[in-house]
């Protein structure tokens, strides 16, 4: 399958496209859906009022490879710069500087796992592995450095997000 015919889909199910491959993406339980959307305003408000580029919001696809096709969607991604899109209807033709996955199960700790080293081997800045059930977040850097914070620990990346600070125990209260 191409990147085209995903996106020409006529049914709202969530998939992604691995070297051609469709995969069908469950749907997001409550802890999931929740952590992700407190997460996610709070990335979305420090990055637009301090101009830092452009969040997007979850399952927003990026085209990271082509023949065979590859399109990933994250939980949450951030650009530095808005990127050249000739058709912006459809999925972008780059990769975010940030992707967000949040987890909440074993089985998508592995899916996890190989979306982090597939993000980072497509030139991704820092993925956030976010893990529902640990209260844990990882951070993943493209330089190989890896961070753990949980409960009272103040998240941050400051190298993608200068100043941003938030006590990891907000994320999952």
């Amino acid at each position: 399958m191409t990147a085209e015919e995903l996106f020409d889909l006529p049914d709202g199910h969530r998939y992604e496209l691995v070297k051609g491959v469709l995969l069908t993406m469950s749907p997001s339980g409550y802890a999931h859906g929740r952590v992700t959307m407190k997460l996610s305003n709070l990335l979305t408000n420090y990055i637009n009022a301090n101009y830092l580029g452009i969040p997007l919001a979850a399952e927003t696809g990026f085209k990271l490879e082509r023949n065979p096709d590859t399109v990933l969607a994250p939980d949450f991604a951030f650009i530095r710069q808005d990127p050249a899109v000739g058709d912006s209807s459809g999925f972008l033709e780059s990769s975010p500087d940030l992707a967000v996955e949040v987890i909440s199960s074993t089985k998508s700790r592995r899916q996890a796992e190989r979306k982090t080293a597939q993000w980072l081997s497509f030139g991704v800045q820092s993925v956030w592995v976010v893990s529902c059930q640990k209260k844990t977040i990882e951070i993943f850097s493209a330089s190989g450095s890896r961070q753990v914070f949980k409960g009272s620990d103040e998240l941050s990346d400051e190298d993608l997000l200068p100043g941003f600070r938030v006590r990891v125990a907000e994320i999952f209260n």
